[in-house]
């Protein structure tokens, strides 16, 4: 159980010094942070219920979060129960009303926070209830405070990536001509739950590229056959208690070509050299440099067409970005990827992907999967 009242605190104060009254926050990443109201799994397109409009909870120094709910949400989506008030809205209850009344306890307000994934419907209800305040990004509070994590924050993102070192493992083997990558990417899936990952923390992508195939890293699933000579490269994902992981290898079919061993051998330098760089004050854009740099003198730059990196926590992608336009100085438990990659569609395809986590002495991967070029005959 993290120490949800603290960082509630920790929030207050931030609120006090940007001058925000209260924030309203929907099921997010940060409600979780702030509250413990788990998520639901991430589904293709809407899940919503009646009333769905209303799904979050306000936040105010010297109040208990308060949260509406459909009634929906509260009996099938919250088995530990919630901590806080609790306003319930049922099928046939005025939305509206019962809306109006939580946000007006509050009093009067002048600057209001919300959360990024509100719906267009909470907003507009929010302004007409709160009347002329100022509306400001609720991310501006509080992803300062999710992007340093806690060590009992990375005691559940180190399991999350043992989770995909160790399906890694499992599934290698398999990665031979003839195998199709839908049934590598099954036993993907299957494997990080049978591990103890709630769902996969994104889609997984399975592709195969080389001179076999025209196909660029854009695809990232088919039905197609693994052919000798293409390089495979996995990119997928765990989830332990709300905290993900983001891997990627690439296992080669075949005996590989020494053009291939020359790019795999770059990759994993420029990831190397993106590491040594990524200490406390460093700036995330010198890390995508430094590890740009490796490629672009090697003469692959052209094919290195991905940011570095991102920060990483209970969402898979959080700010700020390891990439060219993010000047944000690196600080002392920031979790992010380092990821490069080189794809030339009818040539090759080579990338890695580990969780770093950055610290005093110098950052370190929480994964430890090898990068050892492998090649499956």
């Amino acid at each position: 159980m993290f120490d949800y009242e603290t960082r509630r605190k920790s929030l207050y104060e931030r609120m006090a010094n940007l001058g925000v009254d209260l924030v309203f926050l929907p099921p997010s990443g940060d409600l979780e942070y702030l509250t413990g109201f788990k998520r639901r799994v991430p589904a293709f397109g809407n899940i919503e219920y009646a009333h769905s409009w209303v799904t979050g909870c306000f936040l105010a120094p010297d109040r208990e979060p308060a949260f509406v709910l459909p009634r929906m949400v509260v009996a099938f989506d919250t088995p530990d129960g919630l901590i806080g008030d609790v306003t319930i809205v049922a099928e046939t209850d005025d939305s509206d009303a019962a809306f109006r009344r939580v946000a007006q306890s509050f009093g009067a307000v002048s600057r209001l926070g919300i959360g990024a994934r509100a719906w267009a419907d909470t907003t507009a209800a929010l302004l007409a209830l709160l009347g002329s305040c100022e509306l400001v990004s609720a991310d501006r509070l509080v992803n300062p405070m999710r992007r340093v994590k806690s060590s009992d924050e990375l005691e559940r993102m180190a399991k999350a990536c043992r989770i995909v070192d160790e399906t890694l493992a499992l599934v290698s083997p398999s990665v031979r001509a003839g195998t199709t990558e839908l049934e590598i990417a099954r036993d993907v899936d299957f494997h990080m739950r049978e591990l103890g990952s709630v769902v996969p923390s994104f889609d997984t992508g399975v592709f195969s590229m080389g001179a076999a195939s025209e196909r660029d890293a854009s695809v990232r699933l088919s039905a197609g056959r693994l052919v000798p000579g293409m390089g495979v490269s996995f990119d997928f994902g765990a989830v332990v208690d709300g905290y993900c992981s983001d891997f990627g290898r690439t296992i080669h079919v075949g005996t590989p070509s020494r053009e291939y061993e020359r790019v795999y051998e770059v990759v994993m330098a420029a990831q190397a050299a993106g590491i040594a760089a990524a200490r406390p004050g460093v700036r995330a854009s010198a890390v995508h440099a430094a590890t740009r740099q490796v490629i672009v003198e090697a003469g692959l730059g052209e094919w290195f067409r991905h940011r570095t990196g991102h920060c990483i926590g209970l969402d898979v992608h959080e700010r700020p970005f390891i990439s060219e336009e993010d000047d944000t100085p690196l600080e002392p438990g920031m979790t992010f990827t380092i990821e490069p990659s080189v794809f030339r569609p009818g040539r090759y395809g080579v990338r890695v992907e580990d969780v770093v986590v950055c610290a005093l002495s110098g950052s370190r991967k929480l994964n430890e999967y090898p990068v050892t070029l492998v090649a499956n005959g």
